[in-house]
């Protein structure tokens, strides 16, 4: 999307939980559009994280879009609980989910946009027949459960080739990268297709965040 300025979604998974506020309020400070909010069950991947209870003391901290990734198995039971809780859009993963049409309107029914993700292994073509009905995919590059990862090359052919698919079927689809981003990276995955950034230790980590923000979303096509 030419011209568009990068969206950047600070993963609150690499913040300080010791002063959730203060990290939120440096991520808002800093300029990003996004919280993103890593769920995870210990099952569907190996590490375990929050539930909705956090999400909600999270809400009462920001007016930034509040991004839930469900990492977990059978995320039906709790899509309703995480956008009580505050969830402005909520994906899940196209391989935890059997009935992925349902579930997708299930998010749209409750207020929320929804997104899929798909892990690197995973093949475009099983997005196919669900492009249409998205607000956003988030593609892995790295393999979820845990942070700090380092990205994986090939991601940027997917990316690329996400983005041929989403012109001829949903144009106004985002596409969000997350796995490994850096200031280093960053570039050529903007220009490979992706409007959104998901960064944790790029930002949370960094010396200067407001600094690693600014370079980050000033990537553009």
């Amino acid at each position: 999307m030419p011209g568009k300025t990068t969206l950047l979604a600070p993963s609150i998974l690499s913040a300080d939980f010791t002063a959730l506020a203060s990290s939120i309020a440096v991520a808002e400070n800093a300029g990003a559009d996004w919280i993103h909010c890593d769920i995870m069950d210990g099952v569907f991947v190996p590490n375990i994280t929050f539930g909705p209870f956090i999400v909600q003391a999270i809400s009462r901290c920001t007016t930034m879009t509040i991004d839930t990734h469900l990492m977990i198995i059978d995320p039906d039971r709790f899509i309703a609980d995480f956008i009580k809780a505050g969830s402005n859009q909520v994906t899940v993963h196209q391989e935890a989910c059997p009935h992925l049409h349902r579930t997708i309107q299930l998010i749209k029914s409750l207020g929320a946009k929804a997104g899929v993700s798909i892990n690197p292994g995973t093949t475009l073509a099983t997005l196919e027949s669900i492009l249409p009905d998205l607000d956003l995919v988030l593609l892995m590059s790295v393999n979820p459960g845990f942070g700090g990862q380092s990205f994986i090359p090939s991601s940027i052919d997917k990316i690329a080739a996400l983005d041929r698919m989403r012109c001829d079927r949903n144009p106004e689809m985002i596409i969000a990268v997350d796995g490994g981003i850096t200031e280093d990276n960053a570039g050529v995955v903007v220009d490979a297709g992706a409007d959104a950034l998901i960064a944790g230790t790029a930002f949370f980590k960094a010396a200067d965040p407001a600094e690693a923000a600014r370079k980050l979303k000033s990537q553009s096509r």
